[in-house]
């Protein structure tokens, strides 16, 4: 924990790149996934646990500091969806266990046990998504972190957020574990998260519940990202994440694609780190491959070097 702590505040880190991308490139059947449910990502802890070993070490080897669990959607709630809730805790421990053993090959490596949301919107008055006991939400990521904490993370990083009292929620579950906690909430296009909080307000709500850093993901690239960036930047005491997709999403065929080249992902992020200098972690999410994370890596191995 502390080592993770030291790195934070001592330089700039370097997350990984987007799980989904690399699993859909790996064209797996349905016969892969736990109960022939496809598209079932993280139940491929279960069944494929080789193959995520795989991805995690593609993004070590193009440099990542840091290499993020493949439990995006493994609460409770979110598990019941696959009737595999009875599974939660293993389920985290074993993923969390994947990515130590891949980054034990390397030096200075961190785990980061990843918790997405629930799926509900407990600060919605709709009638569906709203309805969630807040003590459901706080022990569906209570029995997640718990089983992170058991298979070894670093720190634990509560992502994607777009409720603010489902994230107050995520944070609550995860101080039990004594690990740093980080927290990230995705502001779509109009800079808002989905209920309307902008990013002064998510700030504040959050800042003082003991987390260790906070910042943006999803959603949009680093374009739309920037004045969220630039506000945090001037008034965030905490260490700032930015890990902004590959671009905004096109529909091709039905489909989101992300068509940002990592040239141009890197340059923008580039300017990003020599202009606002509180941002201490950087990363990809949807549509990045390990090829954005090595094209970000030698950027900022550039950035660091000595002037002869």
């Amino acid at each position: 924990m502390q080592r993770f702590l030291d790195a934070l505040h001592d330089r700039t880190l370097l997350f990984d790149g987007a799980m989904g991308t690399e699993i859909q490139k790996l064209e797996l059947t349905s016969d892969s996934f736990p109960g022939g449910q496809a598209g079932f990502n993280d139940g491929l802890t279960v069944t494929c646990p080789d193959n995520i070993a795989t991805i995690h070490h593609k993004y070590l080897d193009a440099g990542a500091d840091c290499i993020e669990t493949n439990t995006f959607g493994s609460n409770l709630l979110k598990l019941e969806e696959y009737n595999m809730a009875d599974q939660a805790f293993d389920i985290n421990r074993q993923a969390a266990e994947i990515a130590v053993r891949a980054a034990s090959s390397y030096e200075e490596r961190y785990v980061i046990g990843t918790m997405g949301p629930t799926g509900f919107l407990p600060s919605s008055t709709e009638e569906t998504l709203g309805n969630t006991p807040l003590e459901d939400i706080e022990e569906a990521f209570h029995v997640q972190a718990k089983g992170l904490a058991a298979g070894g993370v670093d720190a634990i990083l509560i992502e994607t957020g777009n409720d603010m009292v489902e994230m107050k929620m995520a944070i609550l579950a995860a101080k039990p574990t004594g690990l740093p906690i980080m927290a990230n909430v995705t502001f779509p296009q109009y800079g808002k998260m989905l209920l309307g909080t902008p990013v002064d307000a998510a700030y504040i709500t959050l800042s003082g519940m003991g987390i260790d850093a906070f910042g943006v993901n999803c959603s949009t690239g680093p374009v739309e990202m920037t004045p969220a960036i630039d506000w945090l930047n001037h008034n965030a005491s905490h260490p700032i994440l930015m890990v902004p997709n590959a671009g905004l999403p096109e529909n091709v065929d039905g489909c989101a694609c992300y068509s940002m080249t990592p040239d141009i992902m890197t340059g923008l992020m580039a300017d990003i780190l020599a202009k606002y200098h509180n941002v201490k972690i950087i990363g990809g999410c949807c549509g990045t491959t390990p090829e954005h994370i090595r094209r970000l890596r030698q950027m900022m191995d550039d950035l660091q070097a000595p002037i002869p």
